[in-house]
């Protein structure tokens, strides 16, 4: 089964409050909403409200709200015909005032059997309150239509929201995965192929000094693509490892996105003669093949001072 993005499932990046814009092909089983941030140092409340519409007063299915006021506590409610329901209540507090945070919301089906309204209603997602920043929003998943007619792969996006038609975004061959422990290892079913995309998604801690990302042949080790962020220098460093000799680096990047205590987001898709990186939207570099032989790459390997927040292949 080949797992495929949301429409448009580009990251909005450093978007404005109040966010208040439509759910790319609505809101489905499956979906995972992935919202990173920092709360504001005198924080007292904000909230994220899955709403059938832009309209005021429109029915809200879920209405996510942590609040500091002296007993802190995240409350959950929905709102319908214009009236509250009654508040859940969860008195441990996940969030910290100055602190980074990345929230992922799940989209199953009973996690809204308290709700009349059906989840295909279900068409904008709100956020707002106190936050310092508002650094991406992502949409993942969920059961769409199967494309019709051949799919057609566009140029991989550029920063900013963007819609596409079904049949023309990216499969991913394999769940995501969430918070997976370093070092990582994932297995690339049926080989690495063209047009196949990998999302990383994960934080470099504010001591981190590296880390590297491989894509291997589990049978030989050969590498075929090895990504080694630096923070120490600055520098993104590109190579292979083929029949146990390295090649010559590539480090010329026009940005890096790798800083110490930063969240990133990179996508990494295999094309016939090349790899094009992108990171948090922006086109990083590419890497043109030198493991001729790409489809055997099976492997995905990734150490070193990260943490991963989301990883799908």
């Amino acid at each position: 089964m080949a797992y495929v993005p949301a429409p448009g499932y580009q990251p909005t990046y450093n978007p404005t409050l109040p966010y208040y814009k439509p759910i790319p092909g609505g809101l489905s089983v499956g979906m995972s909403v992935y919202i990173q941030g920092v709360a504001n140092e005198h924080m007292r409340r904000f909230f994220v409200n899955f709403a059938v519409g832009q309209d005021p007063g429109a029915d809200i299915a879920f209405h996510f709200n942590p609040r500091f006021d002296g007993w802190d506590k995240v409350v959950f409610n929905t709102l319908q015909g214009g009236k509250w329901g009654s508040e859940e209540r969860k008195r441990s507090m996940p969030f910290k005032k100055g602190a980074a945070f990345e929230l992922v919301f799940l989209v199953l089906a009973e996690h809204y059997k308290v709700c009349v309204l059906s989840l295909l209603w279900v068409t904008h997602l709100q956020v707002d309150g106190d936050l310092a920043n508002f650094n991406s929003i992502n949409f993942i998943g969920g059961s769409l239509p199967p494309p019709q007619g051949p799919p057609m792969m566009p140029p991989y996006p550029g920063p900013g929201h963007c819609h596409q038609q079904l049949n023309s975004l990216p499969t991913m061959e394999g769940p995501p995965t969430f918070n997976p422990p370093v070092p990582y290892f994932g297995r690339l079913q049926g080989g690495l192929t063209a047009r196949r995309t990998i999302i990383i998604k994960g934080y470099v801690p504010p001591t981190g000094k590296s880390f590297a990302i491989n894509f291997k042949v589990g049978s030989t080790g050969d590498i075929a693509l090895h990504i080694n962020p630096r923070m120490g220098d600055g520098t993104v460093v590109r190579n292979s490892l083929l029949k146990g000799s390295w090649g010559s680096e590539e480090r010329k990047i026009t940005h890096n996105p790798f800083g110490p205590g930063q969240f990133f987001d990179l996508s990494i898709r295999c094309g016939l003669d090349r790899f094009k990186v992108f990171a948090n939207g922006q086109h990083l570099f590419d890497f043109a093949h030198r493991f001729l032989a790409f489809q055997r790459v099976d492997t995905v390997e990734i150490q070193g001072d990260v943490t991963l927040s989301y990883v799908q292949i």
